[in-house]
């Protein structure tokens, strides 16, 4: 399985951090000048992919830069712009596919790492066999650095760091590339190792049931599972955050001087902003993930983005979906914690289960408000509890008895905690209870 230990590293001296510094500053300054040589190929050509692109000098950029960098962190800064590139192209290939619908947004080229009167993202990449990590009562990292960096600071070996915290992941049986950068919001220096851990470390089920996810623009995630349980994550109160951050950082580019791009107040208020969205996302898929194990799920359905697009298509969702939400984020963090249980999960599609009433069936008699689909038949309910009910129908080919009334949690900034309040009116939880019809039965729902 494919893991990442993600931790903080501390230069031991102030010499230390200046040669880590200029280490990142002149990882940041070879992506630029790389970036730049192919981008003006790039826009020369019209926008049109061709080998020109990949013409750039970038032999040359090596040589300039590796007396700092050493040659392979060179070498590596510059193939990861060349991936950050054929990334690129794959995905603006299916943008203008019009048979391929997994990509909504325009994408666009590369970007610079900021500049060096404004402040450049301070970030490298180092391969495998130039860094080397020694976890233990005093864990440290220890990575090449340039022969230049060497002779200025009068400093033999290589640049060693020591490292706060765990790993989550200190065996393993192969590791890659580092990634390396500093935190300007924290003003820490974080190290991402992805690793390879061996099979036998994945949890095995401890039954077959299985559970299916909708996903939503204001309820994060809205779960059903087939053992008569339903969760409920909510995200207002993080988006309405997210937004105010989006928000301000509009402000503050509305008042910067011609040709300025960024300031660092506003690169803090991005990795603010990205760093609370990604804990919360992470929390969330933990948290998830772990009470459908105690479930005894085995197998998870999830909704594709397109049809939430389809079926809740307006602007604001569409900054929630793409900006806020980051779904295909979400999905691979899904896929990636559920292996660790031995839980597979499958994209399939969930198109018209919002619309859809569970007394009668009709999805043209129906109408959603806010969280509440209503229909004429007098059946109402919450609308992302009732698509991920019958979106896991269709998937298992059978009726869900609800067991209990749904759990819901609310974010604190740290956890996900239940809501003491309930999710359900009196006259939802009376139709939750004995008028919802399955197959022209009248179906007994018990609740705990």
């Amino acid at each position: 399985m494919k893991r990442a230990n993600e931790f903080e590293v501390s230069p031991l001296s102030l010499a230390g951090e200046e040669i880590l510094r200029r280490l990142l500053d002149a990882s940041a300054a070879l992506w630029n000048e790389t970036n730049y040589q192919r981008l003006k190929r790039y826009n020369d050509e019209d926008g049109h992919e061709d080998d020109d692109i990949w013409d750039a000098d970038t032999g040359a950029l090596e040589g300039k830069y590796k007396r700092v960098l050493g040659a392979s962190t060179a070498q590596q800064v510059i193939r990861q712009n060349s991936q950050a590139w054929r990334d690129y192209f794959r995905v603006k290939s299916k943008y203008y596919d019009d048979s391929n619908t997994s990509v909504t947004d325009k994408p666009n080229p590369p970007g610079f790492r900021g500049n060096k009167d404004d402040g450049r993202d301070l970030k490298t990449v180092i391969r495998n066999t130039s860094y080397s990590i020694e976890w233990g009562e005093r864990s440290r990292l220890e990575i090449l650095i340039g022969k230049q960096l060497k002779d200025e600071y009068d400093h033999t070996g290589r640049l060693r760091l020591e490292v706060k915290g765990d790993p989550n992941w200190p065996e393993y049986e192969s590791h890659g590339r580092l990634d390396l950068q500093y935190d300007e919001v924290d003003n820490v220096y974080r190290a991402s190792q992805p690793v390879t851990i061996s099979d036998d470390t994945q949890a095995t089920p401890l039954a077959g049931e299985t559970a299916a996810l909708d996903i939503g623009a204001n309820n994060l995630v809205a779960c059903t599972t087939t053992t008569g349980k339903q969760y409920l994550y909510t995200g207002r109160t993080l988006f309405h955050r997210f937004r105010e951050t989006t928000r301000r950082i509009a402000e503050l580019q509305s008042k910067l001087e011609d040709g300025q791009y960024s300031s660092k107040r506003i690169r803090r208020l991005y990795w603010k902003r990205t760093g609370r969205r990604n804990h919360a996302q992470d929390a969330l898929v933990r948290d998830l993930i772990e009470r459908l194990y105690e479930d005894g799920v085995s197998e998870i359905y999830v909704g594709g983005l397109t049809d939430v697009l389809e079926t809740h298509w307006s602007v604001e969702t569409n900054a929630k979906t793409h900006n806020f939400w980051a779904f295909n984020q979400f999905i691979k963090r899904l896929k990636c914690t559920a292996e660790e249980y031995g839980i597979t999960v499958k994209e399939r599609s969930e198109a018209w289960t919002s619309q859809e009433c569970p007394n009668c069936g009709s999805t043209s008699d129906t109408t959603r408000h806010r969280d509440t689909l209503s229909c004429v038949c007098g059946f109402e309910s919450h609308a992302d509890l009732v698509a991920s009910r019958t979106f896991l129908e269709r998937q298992t080919g059978s009726a869900v008895r609800l067991m209990a009334q749904p759990e819901r949690f609310e974010w604190d900034d740290h956890n996900w905690s239940e809501s003491p309040s309930s999710l359900e009116s009196p006259k939802e939880l009376r139709s939750h209870q004995s008028t919802i019809q399955r197959d022209g039965n009248i179906a007994s729902e018990e609740s705990a």
